[in-house]
């Protein structure tokens, strides 16, 4: 079965989500780019209002590939509660160092790696994050304002990557200005979550504010 990742930025979105009986809510600022960081103290506040009623993960922060800024975030914010804590692997530094050095953490909070389709990233790093402890992998877009995932990276590669995040028993995930149109396509792949932003909001402006209808119908497409 897949379920339904929505991404907020405040309380207000939090409730209207929750209404919807979203499946994770996940907490990022997208007006900070493609993993845009919530300030920690808003993080805390909110998993005290989920209260445990859906799994909570959040975002660190379009940060540079370097092993101790990565860790001390990834720190900092397990120390909020939250269920997941998602970190962008973007096309610079040392991967398997931070990777090793993350591995640390692996025991207290659940890791998800967040690969960028629109990098072209290398699929055998997987392999590596499994063996470090990590919890599972998303495949998503670095621009956002570009095109959507399924139209930077064919299905069959889209595909290649659910089957060896499957094969490494990790939770997969993918993402990257989905629309309600690309469900279908999907959905057959079985991956455990499918994240929106641009497509619950008014106009597709994934910075602007959530459309009930439009979360509704995202909601009744990925059941």
């Amino acid at each position: 079965m897949t379920g339904m990742l929505a991404s907020v930025k405040n309380l207000h979105e939090v409730e209207l989500v929750l209404e919807a009986n979203v499946d994770i809510i996940d907490l990022k600022q997208p007006q900070f780019g493609a993993l845009g960081a919530l300030p920690i103290e808003l993080v805390k506040e909110i998993v005290e209002k989920v209260a445990g009623r859906c799994p909570v993960s959040s975002t660190i922060g379009d940060l540079p590939m370097d092993a101790d800024v990565i860790f001390n975030a990834v720190w900092t914010m397990e120390k909020t509660g939250v269920n997941f804590v998602k970190i962008g692997f973007f096309p610079e530094g040392n991967w398997l160092e931070i990777i090793q050095k993350l591995s640390k953490l692996t025991a207290n909070v659940k890791l998800i790696a967040v690969l960028f389709a629109d990098t072209r990233p290398d699929f055998s790093i997987i392999s590596a994050l499994q063996k470090a402890g990590f919890s599972g992998v998303m495949l998503d877009t670095m621009q956002k304002q570009n095109e959507s995932l399924t139209q930077v990276m064919s299905h069959e590669m889209i595909a290649k990557f659910v089957e060896l995040t499957k094969k490494q028993t990790l939770i997969c995930g993918l993402a990257g200005s989905l629309r309600l149109e690309n469900i279908a396509e999907l959905l057959p792949l079985n991956v455990d979550y499918l994240g929106f932003r641009g497509a619950l909001c008014v106009e597709n402006n994934r910075v602007g504010i959530l459309d009930l209808d439009a979360l509704q119908q995202i909601r009744i497409g990925t059941k």
